[in-house]
């Protein structure tokens, strides 16, 4: 797919607005993008990890939402439109105990009402932790107040 998103990505940005979020919460730490893709890591720690000291799937879940709307709403005029989730699957490939993952989302599907964005979250050693789908509501903003 070619470019789609409306601007340059500011990494910094995206780490911004993320703080005093869940985001930060789970220590999700965006680190590059390209035309249509965008890419954060998120440690294996006692924020991410299940009584049995494995990643949480929900942890992993919760870092491809956060990549797939994020690049969704960097495909739209958010003074107009907002991306949220409608729908999001995931499959749990291979079990980490420790370390980071890294999770890329790309888009499969940007339209005028629904985008849909396919997340690979992968472990330190690069092999696949984690897929999943995220298919994004193209909304209009709410305004405050």
């Amino acid at each position: 797919m070619s470019q789609v998103f409306r601007d340059a990505v500011s990494i910094e940005a995206l780490n911004a607005m993320s703080r005093n979020t869940l985001i930060e919460h789970l220590g999700i730490v965006f680190t590059a993008a390209g035309d249509d893709w965008i890419s954060a890591t998120m440690p294996v720690d006692e924020r991410t990890r299940q009584p049995y000291g494995i990643l949480h799937g929900g942890a992993s879940v919760v870092l491809a939402e956060t990549l797939g709307s994020s690049a969704g709403n960097l495909c739209v005029d958010t003074s107009a439109q907002v991306c949220v989730g409608l729908e999001i699957n995931a499959n749990h490939i291979r079990a980490t105990r420790g370390g980071q993952v890294t999770g890329t989302a790309r888009a499969v599907h940007v339209g005028r009402s629904t985008h849909v964005w396919d997340i690979r979250i992968e472990d330190d050693a690069g092999r696949l932790v984690c897929t999943s789908r995220l298919t994004l509501a193209v909304v209009p903003a709410v305004r405050p107040g």
